[in-house]
């Protein structure tokens, strides 16, 4: 049922105090106060003055006029408060609704002490006693609506945030991807496996070696190109090993086999479902600025897989000289992918030492 707009002409009479966006429903306010009433109502009577115990509906009326003032000072101040909070409002508005609540809660016990001193449960020798009792509790509960309302405020500006950052990296993939599958159109995949399988063959006569490497090219553009992932963008481990020994392959080829790489793999792979390009842009990333000259020093890369967990571990030493520059995105949208696809249950470790680069990716719940 659509609501109907309130028209702004016509004088009102509504005072600003109460003029404010209901964050803290009064239901839950009522359940709270109404639930501690029972029980005050169940507990025994205190004695009187005379000895015996007060009549029922007495206490009812003072349990009855204390739950009142109790529930309406709650959620006056929680939702007054929390307005204040997030509209950033200044101390001016904060002692202003402080004085007027304040006020009105003067007027109220001065009421109940000129017409009805009954209901208030207690026994004063002037107003002024009764409102300081009453300042000295009411003290306590702003201070608590306050400090309630600012921690309800930071933790919905901490999910506001994580909802931010989620849309906006979701469009960066989306970008990305649509960048991706442009580039796939431009290249026709079926044209480049026919021209680089027309290269091997043409070549085998004369490079076995050569004719390998056009293979294994062939095969790492397949995997990049074709469309391996399913539905929920995740690709068999056991492509993306291949996918990685591929990559090996080809940089041994280009350096004459010099490279010092030590690539071991345990556990059980079949079946098994990862992020895909996560495993070899780390690996990538050690080929690039690492030193895998030094038979002392190899490339570490390990990785086991067991009981719906995944480590995965790649230590390489640094180059010597100039370095290579490096923003970090790359390993920035690994963790950005990894948190989309796993949540909580992966940890990526990085151990950037003076001269050895380490990085280990755990994963759970696979």
């Amino acid at each position: 049922m659509p609501v109907l707009p309130v028209p702004s002409a016509g004088p009102t009479f509504v005072p600003d105090m109460f003029r404010f966006k209901v964050r803290y429903r009064l239901r839950w306010l009522l359940l709270l106060f109404g639930s501690m009433a029972i029980i005050c109502l169940l507990l025994p009577y205190r004695a009187t003055a005379d000895g015996g115990a007060p009549p029922f509906w007495l206490n009812l009326l003072q349990t009855g006029q204390a739950l009142f003032f109790h529930i309406a000072f709650l959620y006056l101040s929680l939702n007054i408060f929390y307005q204040l909070i997030t509209g950033r409002k200044r101390l001016g508005a904060y002692l202003r609704f402080i004085g007027k609540i304040i006020l009105l809660s003067f007027a109220y016990h001065g009421v109940l002490y000129s017409f009805l001193p009954v209901a208030i449960g207690e026994t004063y020798s002037s107003l002024p006693d009764l409102w300081c009792t009453t300042m000295q509790h009411m003290l306590p509960m702003l201070i608590l609506s306050f400090i309630f309302a600012y921690l309800t405020n930071v933790r919905e500006a901490l999910i506001q945030r994580r909802i931010w950052e989620a849309q906006k990296l979701q469009l960066e993939m989306e970008k990305a991807q649509a960048n991706f599958n442009f580039l796939k159109a431009q290249i026709n995949p079926h044209f480049l496996h026919n021209t680089l399988n027309f290269f091997y063959a043409k070549s085998l006569p004369y490079s076995e070696e050569l004719s390998e490497g056009i293979l294994t090219l062939s095969d790492i553009m397949r995997y990049a190109l074709s469309e391996h992932t399913r539905q929920d963008g995740k690709a068999l481990l056991t492509d993306e090993v291949e996918h990685v020994n591929n990559v090996i392959k080809i940089h041994q080829m280009r350096f004459d086999h010099r490279l010092q790489v030590q690539f071991e793999v345990s556990g059980l792979l079949d079946g098994v479902l990862i992020v895909p390009f996560v495993l070899i842009t780390l690996v990538e990333n050690a080929f690039k600025h690492g030193d895998l000259n030094d038979p002392s020093h190899p490339l570490e890369i390990r990785l086991q897989a067991t009981d719906g967990r995944l480590v995965f571990y790649c230590r390489n030493k640094k180059k010597n000289g100039p370095k290579q520059l490096t923003t970090g995105i790359g390993l920035e949208n690994i963790k950005k992918r990894l948190e989309l696809a796993y949540g909580e249950r992966f940890r990526l470790m990085v151990a950037d030492q003076t001269d050895f680069y380490a990085v280990e990716l755990q994963i759970d719940g696979l």
